[in-house]
């Protein structure tokens, strides 16, 4: 069952548990019973050990060293009759 996030006026973010048929119904806060709408958020994403990425508000700034050249991709070529398998 997927985990929605909905947004109470008064309470803030609810997380719900409810079944991909339910996805659209109406949901009351369950503090304030006051009607909440549906928020769309991205999926968790996990990485490979199973710890959850953390989320940052503002992209990362990433900068590459000047000291040296980018390397320019070497040719290769293929002798045979499988030209799929490269190097291998």
């Amino acid at each position: 069952m997927p985990l929605y996030e909905f947004k109470c006026d008064d309470c803030g973010v609810v997380d719900l548990w409810r079944s991909i048929a339910e996805r659209n119904d109406p949901a009351n806060c369950p503090t304030c019973q006051q009607a909440m709408k549906r928020v769309f958020s991205p999926p968790m994403m996990l990485s490979g050990s199973l710890r959850l990425k953390q989320e940052r508000p503002e992209p990362q700034l990433v900068q590459r060293s000047n000291d040296r050249e980018p390397e320019q991709p070497k040719a290769r070529s293929h002798n045979g009759g499988r030209p799929w398998m490269i190097g291998h």
